[in-house]
C-alpha cells in the first residue's frame, strides 16, 4: 500500500526566540502557502526534539537550542494535506536567519508585526505561545 501509514504524520515546529529581535518565522516554498514556524516531519529513527533542531537549521540556517516544550497540536484539520500531529517547541538562536529548504525567506516577528497569511493552524499556536510568555500558563486543550 503506497502513502502514509494511517494514522497522523508526526511532526515537530519550533518558535525560535532570538533575543531583542522576536521569533523566526518562514515564508514557505510549496503549498500550503503562507508564513510557517520552521518545522517539518519526522524522520524514522529521529525523535521529536531532534527533528525540530534539524528543520530550524535545515530552513532558518540558525543553530538552535530547544528550552521548553509548548504543547502537542493534534486538531485533524491543523493541515490541509494530512492529519498531522505537532510536537512544538520553544528554542534560542543567535545569528541572521535565511531561508533554505522548503522556506523561501526567514525573517524575526515580533506579536505586533506577525505577517499573513499564516499556515497550517500556526495562528493559534503563536496565539497561545504569547499567552504563555505573558503568564506562564501552557496551552490544555486542543
Amino acid at each position: 500500500m503506497a502513502g502514509p501509514p494511517p494514522g497522523p504524520s508526526p511532526t515537530a515546529d519550533v518558535i525560535i526566540e532570538i533575543d531583542g529581535r522576536g521569533i523566526v518565522l518562514i515564508e514557505r516554498r510549496f503549498p500550503p502557502a503562507g508564513w510557517a514556524l520552521p518545522g517539518g516531519f519526522i524522520e524514522i529513527g529521529e525523535t521529536a526534539d531532534m527533528a525540530a533542531v534539524r528543520e530550524a537549521r535545515e530552513e532558518t540556517g540558525l543553530e538552535v537550542t530547544l528550552t521548553d516544550l509548548l504543547h502537542v497540536y493534534s486538531d485533524p484539520g491543523r493541515d490541509p494535506r494530512r492529519h498531522t500531529l505537532s510536537v512544538v517547541y520553544i528554542g534560542r538562536a543567535t545569528g541572521e536567519p535565511m531561508g533554505g529548504d522548503d522556506a523561501v525567506v526567514a525573517r524575526t516577528f515580533d506579536e505586533s508585526t506577525l505577517p499573513a497569511p499564516l499556515a497550517f493552524d500556526h495562528q493559534h499556536i503563536l496565539a497561545d505561545y504569547f499567552h504563555y510568555r505573558r503568564t506562564g500558563r501552557r496551552p490544555l486543550g486542543p
